[in-house]
């Protein structure tokens, strides 16, 4: 550790660093509460009752500069990360970072990188504990992020149990609306301020996770990165369980409503397949969904499906038969 009196030597790599760990938020000696060993697989590892999650965003990738300001791109990538553990049902703690800068950046906008990385930890009260700096043709940021457990139990993908009701946190849609308007009509975005400003920067109930972990009740739990269709069907086939989703039910936010009527897209395409939404989608028990209502925590939770035996994910079509709900996931491969 370094003395008070300690200096960095006055190079640019140093100066972002000191600039980094100036406003960092301490690092506690607090041990989780729980033990606990997982491989991959879930949202989350766990090592001796450490959640431990690793999220990349890339630029050009995740997040473009001629769209989103730099705390806008810092933002969502924390946010992605603090979502995989909140998906855990744990609290984030520390964090290890690594940053590439796009070395044709001025010194200003890395100092906002910095400012905005330094601050949007602290914030949350994650501690940076260590990591590396490097420059190259594109700007990347690289969180190794380390969290514990809410309650005794972390949640799961392989939770959910036939008659459990399927949920989701927030509205649906806003993200996958938000680029759809930055690639198709970006004279639009101010018209759909609030759709854009999701997709650059998106504002969850980060708590909902630890929540649902500290009421019990809660059975499979994911976030919804890669579209709400792929989740099911990763929380059906991890639990070895069946989905039955009333797609009339799903909460499509009004704004993207508004735009999808106004552009004449599918809304429910938006809202079933869009990613980067990072709310939670979760299975609970129905003799315990009283617990799910006005909790401040969550924020606001629609059912949108019963579990049931077997296996798929399933709506009912117009003439009351069942039909298919396909993964249609994101893949950067």
């Amino acid at each position: 550790m370094l003395s008070p009196k300690a200096k960095f030597p006055d190079l640019g790599e140093f100066r972002f660093v000191e600039s980094l760990l100036s406003k960092s938020a301490p690092m506690e000696e607090r041990p989780p509460r729980f033990r606990g060993w997982l491989p991959a697989g879930d949202d989350a590892a766990i090592f001796d009752g450490w959640l431990a999650t690793k999220d990349l965003s890339v630029e050009n990738v995740h997040f473009r500069m001629d769209w989103a300001t730099p705390e806008q791109a810092v933002e969502k990538h924390i946010v992605s990360n603090v979502s995989d553990i909140s998906a855990m049902g744990g609290v984030p703690r520390m964090a290890l970072l690594g940053v590439c800068l796009n070395r044709n950046w001025d010194a200003e906008l890395c100092s906002r990188v910095s400012a905005a990385l330094s601050e949007g930890f602290a914030r949350r009260g994650i501690a940076l504990i260590g990591g590396d700096t490097v420059s190259g043709d594109a700007t990347v940021f690289s969180t190794t992020l380390l969290g514990v457990q809410a309650g005794e139990s972390p949640l799961l993908r392989s939770s959910a149990r036939p008659g459990d009701g399927v949920y989701v946190v927030g509205t649906l849609g806003k993200s996958a609306a938000g680029l759809w308007i930055l690639m198709h009509h970006p004279e639009e975005a101010s018209r759909f301020a609030g759709l854009v400003e999701y997709h650059l920067c998106p504002k969850i109930r980060e708590s909902a996770g630890a929540e649902l972990a500290r009421l019990g009740g809660c059975g499979a739990c994911m976030d919804i990165s890669d579209g709400l269709s792929s989740e099911l069907n990763h929380l059906a086939l991890s639990s070895g369980v069946s989905m039955e989703i009333d797609l009339e039910s799903l909460p499509i936010d009004p704004e993207v409503l508004e735009m999808a009527d106004y552009f004449k897209i599918s809304a429910l395409d938006l809202a079933l397949n869009g990613g980067e939404e990072y709310n939670l989608v979760f299975s609970f028990a129905d003799t315990k969904s009283i617990l799910l209502d006005n909790n401040d925590c969550l924020g606001p939770v629609s059912r949108i499906g019963t579990v049931r035996a077997g296996s798929g994910v399933y709506r009912f079509g117009s003439d009351g038969m069942k039909e298919l709900i396909k993964a249609q996931a994101w893949s950067h491969l």
